[in-house]
């Protein structure tokens, strides 16, 4: 199967599994190559909060992003008034969601995310449609490790970081502090 008609399929995936967890969807049949206009993947509400998303899906190797796909998509949801996410989805897993402030950027300007990265760091499908809200150790009493640091001080530096460097709208930013 080739790759974009595997992608397809994956955005369809998406689009079906959002409405079925009560999200009005579409996705946008222009996104990619389609169009000269840079459009999301899906765009997604529930009355209440509106994401643009870019979807990507992979076999097992890192999904990488580049630079422009990422910008066009902060563009699109600022405008549009909608949070930006990337969905991503490996082989024989689930879609993870990520602010796309929160991915690795590589010395090239791309942006990657490992599998590694999205099971253990990214917002699953459950918790990203509101039935469940992840629980990491550190908050059921494991140790994490990283005594001495703040947790909470450490994740508002990252995130004040993110729009600083106009990674993530101020507008991600207030809801996420």
């Amino acid at each position: 199967m080739s790759a974009n008609r595997k992608g397809d399929r994956r955005e369809r995936e998406l689009v079906n599994a959002l409405d079925e967890a009560g999200f009005a969807v579409m996705r946008a049949p222009a996104s990619g190559a389609a169009t000269e206009r840079e459009l999301p993947d899906v765009l997604a509400g529930d009355g209440e909060t509106f994401y643009a998303i870019e979807a990507k899906s992979s076999a097992g190797d890192p999904i990488y992003l580049t630079g422009e796909e990422v910008e066009a998509l902060l563009f699109f949801a600022r405008n549009f008034g909608a949070k930006a996410r990337i969905a991503v989805r490996f082989d024989r897993e689930d879609w993870y969601f990520f602010h796309p402030g929160d991915l690795y950027t590589t010395d090239a300007g791309s942006y990657r995310v490992k599998k590694e990265k999205a099971l253990a760091d990214g917002t699953d499908f459950p918790e990203f449609v509101g039935e469940t809200e992840k629980v990491t150790l550190g908050e059921v009493g494991g140790d994490d490790g990283d005594e001495g640091v703040d947790p909470e001080l450490e994740e508002r530096r990252e995130i004040l970081t993110a729009v600083r460097d106009g990674h993530m709208p101020v507008e991600d930013a207030l809801d996420v502090l």
